[in-house]
């Protein structure tokens, strides 16, 4: 196993980015089809695609997820996914063509690098080309590139963050992954031991500020209006998963949000959670979200492990 998404048979992974720009997008490809859900906790979401992955609407496949960065300019990033997949005659079949179904969420990075330069449906084909079913490269990559975290005082004292991904078995042959851009508001916490592990650095004294208590001891009356702040995620799984399920464990992967970062699901931010089932292993659906919820916070903290200093910031420690 890798540790990664891939561990999910029929997914790959690509990414695509400006390293300049600091921007660049992440597709994670399953071309034959996958059972999709998807849930949005923060309040602040830049979304394609979201409400056909809900329950009583006709598609139950979708053959992409798009997590990038460029704010809602780099939904356009999806174009280039869909011309990938059409052309390889993947798609949700109308009769008259095949439209491919590729759910998208992205980041907000247009404070750091160049905010005129988005990931375009250009960024989006090529990531599908640099697409892989092997390990999966993490920290400065896809739609990490941008990626930061602890924006209480504002970007210029946020640190860099990245891009992570994770995997665990959990019996019967059932395996779960996870990817995720961490481009939060809050700080990334150890969750073993609640040590701060990049988040917003205080001026002048150095270390980081302690966001959560910082807002419930008065100062969050004095947040700057930075609603510019988004985790975006995917979990996947082999186990058979209905339409229903699967947007139940997209439900519980927050929880690994909410152990690894503080505060999160904010009025500032956008956090998005999709979730795939791909495969015929039995699994029960609770030990599956449990299991979802685990790696997704695993997953957080390689993204800040990972991470590298650009833009002018530091990158975070490494985690216990």
């Amino acid at each position: 196993m890798f540790n990664a998404i891939t561990d999910v048979p029929g997914i790959s992974v690509g990414h695509s980015q400006d390293v300049e720009a600091l921007t660049g997008c992440t597709v994670i490809l399953c071309p034959t089809g996958a059972v999709g859900g998807v849930d949005v906790r923060g309040s602040a979401p830049g979304t394609r695609e979201t409400d056909l992955l809900r329950p009583m609407n006709l598609v139950e496949r979708v053959h992409a997820i798009l997590l990038t960065g460029g704010s809602a300019f780099g939904l356009d990033a999806a174009s280039g996914v869909m011309r990938f997949l059409e052309e390889r005659g993947y798609g949700f079949d109308v009769g008259v063509a095949r439209v491919p179904i590729v759910p998208a969420a992205v980041l907000f990075d247009l404070h750091i690098g160049r905010a005129d330069v988005r990931p375009d449906a250009k960024m989006g084909y090529q990531a599908c080309l640099n697409a892989s079913s092997q390990s999966v490269a993490e920290g400065n990559v896809g739609a990490g590139t941008g990626a930061t975290v602890g924006k209480f005082l504002g970007p210029r004292w946020a640190t860099k963050s990245g891009l992570g991904t994770a995997s665990i078995k959990i019996g019967n042959g059932v395996v779960v992954g996870a990817i995720v851009a961490v481009n939060a508001f809050g700080d990334v916490v150890d969750p073993q031991t609640g040590a701060i592990l990049a988040g917003t650095r205080r001026p002048i004294v150095g270390g980081f500020l302690n966001t959560t208590q910082a807002m419930t001891s008065g100062l969050g009356q004095k947040i700057l209006d930075f609603a510019t702040n988004t985790t975006i995620a995917v979990v996947a799984t082999n186990a058979a998963l209905t339409k229903e399920q699967v947007n139940k464990v997209a439900q519980m992967s927050h929880d690994g949000l909410a152990r690894t970062i503080s505060p999160v699901h904010t009025m500032l931010d956008g956090d998005t959670i999709f979730a795939l089932s791909l495969g015929e292993a039995k699994g029960d659906v609770n030990a599956i979200g449990v299991a979802a919820a685990e790696v997704l916070a695993r997953a957080v903290l390689r993204a800040v492990e990972k991470a590298e200093p650009a833009g002018g910031l530091p990158a975070g420690k490494k985690p216990a």
